[in-house]
């Protein structure tokens, strides 16, 4: 069942996908289905280059549209990122981007979800470290949220986070960098550019900020790199 402002549609193979009923409320993590390379444009498979006749049928890989014959694309992998309901067919180079990208569903968006405690300051705002707040990120994926006990920031749409710098102030045992915190620049609901610091706080809060600004950070890039591609 389709959940609110939600419905559920076919894809191109008639596999089904949720997608959201506006466009402009998607996931920042979605891609949009790829379209099929034609059939009379793709004789012979692209991996094996056998070619295509009555026992031999292609397949379109739902990730990158290519033809491969059943034997080149007959796994079946989660496409999230496509919105597509159930495991779909892939080609093999395809399975390896989807299978990590899963990975980052199953693990990271997770994280982000879930949030941790830092200490904020805004652009023009002096360092205050009494100002904890816990930060997660919204269900829809759209926004981070910056709450504690007494007041509530301003939420950061994702979309509009133009860089992401992970502050160092320390090392492990093996001499390996230790995030301490972020410094994001983005754009506020008034078009105004802002820089936020968030600061990972100390005891036994500070590994979940830590892994929170990992995830944080995968995000960042992922995101990066779905405009450049599609661009």
């Amino acid at each position: 069942m389709a959940g609110e402002g939600k419905k559920l549609k076919k894809g191109f193979g008639g596999d089904m996908r949720m997608v959201p009923v506006d466009d402009s409320l998607s996931s920042p993590f979605s891609l949009p289905e790829t379209p099929w390379v034609p059939d009379a444009q793709c004789p012979k498979c692209v991996q094996c280059q056998g070619k295509f006749d009555f026992l031999t049928r292609r397949h379109h890989c739902r990730r990158c549209g290519k033809c491969f014959c059943d034997t080149c694309s007959s796994t079946k992998v989660r496409l999230p990122r496509m919105l597509f309901v159930d495991p779909v067919r892939h080609c093999a180079g395809c399975t390896n981007i989807s299978q990590k990208e899963n990975d980052f569903f199953e693990k990271h968006v997770k994280n982000l979800m879930t949030g941790a405690s830092f200490h904020v300051s805004q652009s023009g705002e002096a360092n205050n470290n009494d100002a904890i707040y816990s930060c997660k990120m919204t269900s829809d994926h759209r926004n981070l949220q910056f709450e504690n006990q007494t007041s509530r920031l301003d939420e950061i749409l994702v979309t509009n986070i133009e860089s992401l710098q992970i502050l160092v102030e320390d090392t492990d045992s093996y001499g390996n960098p230790v995030a301490s915190g972020v410094a994001m620049k983005y754009v506020d609901s008034c078009g105004e550019k802002m820089i936020i610091k968030m600061i990972v706080t100390n005891g036994q809060t500070k590994r979940q900020g830590q892994v929170w600004l990992a995830s944080m950070q995968k995000a960042f890039k992922l995101i990066h790199d779905a405009r450049t591609t599609i661009r």
